[in-house]
């Protein structure tokens, strides 16, 4: 039977199966590329898009001319948001233009399959007619997608390649004293006939300088280990209780030299969880609230509290420290960040910020979430809300 509505046909045919054609290209899509459901679709919200997609398709093959498909923002915007998660996931621009082959040839496929089911037979030129619009609305919202996951993808360029000539400012600023310094104690001990105390007192300012570059090194391969990708967790079953006070344990010195009193919680939650990142956010964070201790208070002090509901960890650190200042609370996480710069003139607060960064960096990893309130002259607190059990990353 030969009939000359067969575009009309087509539409009716794919609004009806769209789930089915939808569920067809995502396992399609799975024996094609080394990728976990989840990392396609993380979340139920997202499951809509392939559909709409193809239900708009199916409008654009039967009214091409009324319902031009690059002029509906909502579908582009809906293939645009499949731009942004393709690339919050870290997918290849490979697997974006895949992605798409693979619907226009299940589309292809379809109306072949229809020609057979129907038993009709459409003219030559009406199923050219057909394939050419499948494929042109196809590369519509391919390239509504691409466009977003290119855009957003330069961007990432763009900000890394600001952060690593940032890094590089910083760390030849950094570096720049300290090396200065052991290079004039050097000359200063090639002396001869250097006074015995003036020697010891070199001694010591050398063995500081070495000290704080050794810090200052093990702080950058810690920003560095945390984003490797092979980086590989030790996921335990502890009590926060022991792993914060082993962090307080290795920060008594620095308490002690400040008169800073360390106050951890008994009994607070126990969680399964990559220790090395808890504890290492922990080092940060108590070190940081010694470091920004108030001198101008007589009793100065640091505590750990928190409890557990539904599933979640709460810690909480708090201080009564100098605090920080409200326009500096929405960056300090940020690398190379530091509230306080205008303090370096005292001794033990420098530093080129980075120890909140690797905290959050930490955070993100164990699934979590930090918050933090302050008030100058008061002190701060950070929240930190983490899951009692480990969860799989569904992005990257």
């Amino acid at each position: 039977m030969i009939i000359t509505n067969f575009g009309d046909l087509i539409a009716e045919r794919m609004r009806a199966e769209h789930q089915a054609l939808a569920a067809r290209w995502f396992e399609r899509l799975l024996d094609l590329l080394p990728v976990n459901a989840r990392d396609v679709f993380p979340t139920d919200s997202i499951l809509d898009h392939i559909p709409s997609l193809i239900l708009e398709i199916s409008q654009h093959l039967q009214h091409p001319a009324d319902a031009a498909i690059a002029s509906n923002t909502a579908i582009l915007q809906k293939a645009q948001e499949l731009g942004a998660l393709r690339h919050a996931q870290r997918a290849s621009l490979h697997q974006v233009l895949r992605e798409y082959q693979v619907l226009s040839g299940i589309l292809v496929t379809f109306v072949v399959e229809e020609i057979g089911r129907l038993g009709v037979l459409p003219s030559p030129a009406g199923t050219a007619s057909i394939v050419s619009r499948l494929h042109d609305a196809v590369n519509v919202l391919s390239q509504a997608t691409v466009e977003s996951f290119v855009t957003l993808y330069t961007r990432t360029i763009d900000e890394q390649t600001e952060r690593l000539e940032q890094f590089t400012r910083m760390a030849a600023h950094e570096w720049r004293q300290p090396l200065g310094a052991l290079q004039f104690g050097v000359s200063l001990l090639a002396q001869a006939n250097l006074d015995p105390s003036r020697t010891q007192r070199t001694v010591e300012a050398l063995q500081r300088t070495v000290n704080h570059l050794v810090d200052l090194t093990h702080k950058l391969e810690t920003v560095a280990r945390i984003r490797h990708s092979d980086d590989s967790p030790v996921i335990q079953e502890v009590d926060a209780s022991t792993i914060i006070g082993e962090a307080a344990r290795q920060l008594r010195e620095m308490a002690e030299a400040r008169a800073v009193e360390m106050r951890v919680a008994e009994g607070l939650p126990r969680l399964t969880i990559d220790v090395g990142r808890l504890e290492l956010t922990f080092v940060n964070l108590l070190s940081n609230a010694i470091k920004y201790s108030d001198p101008a208070k007589p009793t100065r002090y640091v505590e750990v509290t928190g409890g557990a509901e539904e599933g979640r960890c709460h810690l909480v650190v708090r201080d009564n420290g100098i605090g920080i200042p409200e326009h500096s609370l929405s960056s300090i996480f940020q690398r190379f960040t530091r509230a306080h710069e205008e303090r370096d003139e005292v001794p033990h607060v420098g530093g080129i910020g980075l120890g909140l960064s690797i905290v959050d960096d930490c955070v993100r990893a164990l699934g979590g979430t930090i918050e933090v309130e302050s008030a100058e002259g008061v002190g701060t607190a950070f929240v930190l809300t983490l899951p009692m059990h480990p969860v799989r990353s569904e992005i990257g």
